[in-house]
């Protein structure tokens, strides 16, 4: 079955500063939505007012096309933040049994190629970029129909990047994401839709070219 989210006139303000004006996105499972933007141009915050943690002064989300007024729908929607909130004392191989429920899902991400090799350490000895990429493998395996990924691939090795970006495409064929990150390469290479948050409002791209007309890339940018 494909689930749907819709979200429509997302508006928020700190204070006189208005960072969200009437926004609107929408993710199917099956597809992987890149969403860049400058810093502070509303991402993180986005996503925060998505997940439940952040109240927006104006918001319409429907589910599966049924009107949801708690935008905090933790069952359906997961976020993986920039920040790691995994506990730092515990051994990734215990972490990952009471995190992970269902024993098949366990399995999986077990036998995950670069998890095998943590599960015998704790969390805290492991790299910022083990201990993030630990995280979202967590998060994948979990029953929601959509994930939040905000800067997946800051501050992640290149191995842990590119196993990422395998993921992503395994995973969609069940899950829809909407993934943010200042690696806008990374993001085009697996996004399947391209939108530009830019004083406040969600812009369609179309191609590379759009993003240099809304002064998202140079004119010296170079794409390899």
């Amino acid at each position: 079955m494909v689930h749907t989210l819709q979200v429509k006139s997302i508006t928020h303000s700190f204070g006189k500063r208005s960072i969200l004006s009437k926004c609107s996105i929408e993710c199917k499972t099956g597809e992987v939505i890149g969403l860049l933007g400058r810093n502070g141009s509303g991402k993180s915050t986005l996503f925060k007012i998505l997940f439940g943690t952040l109240k927006p002064d104006q918001l319409t989300l429907y589910l599966d096309g049924y009107w949801k007024g708690n935008p905090g729908l933790n069952a359906f929607i997961g976020y993986h933040p920039q920040e790691v909130m995994l506990p730092k004392g515990l051994r990734v191989g215990n972490l990952i049994s009471m995190y992970v429920k269902n024993s098949e899902s366990q399995n999986k991400v077990f036998y995950t190629q670069g998890i095998n090799d943590m599960l015998k350490k704790e969390v805290g000895a492991l790299s910022l970029g083990q201990q993030r990429y630990l995280q979202f493998i967590l998060l994948l395996n979990l029953d929601h129909h959509f994930v939040l990924l905000d800067e997946p691939f800051s501050m992640v090795e290149p191995l842990y990047r590119n196993l990422i970006k395998e993921k992503l495409i395994e995973y969609k064929s069940h899950k829809g994401f909407i993934i943010t990150d200042h690696y806008y390469l990374d993001v085009l290479e697996v996004a399947d839709q391209i939108k530009l948050i830019k004083n406040g409002e969600i812009i369609p791209i179309s191609n590379v070219e759009d993003l240099r007309v809304f002064d998202y890339l140079s004119d010296q940018s170079i794409l390899y």
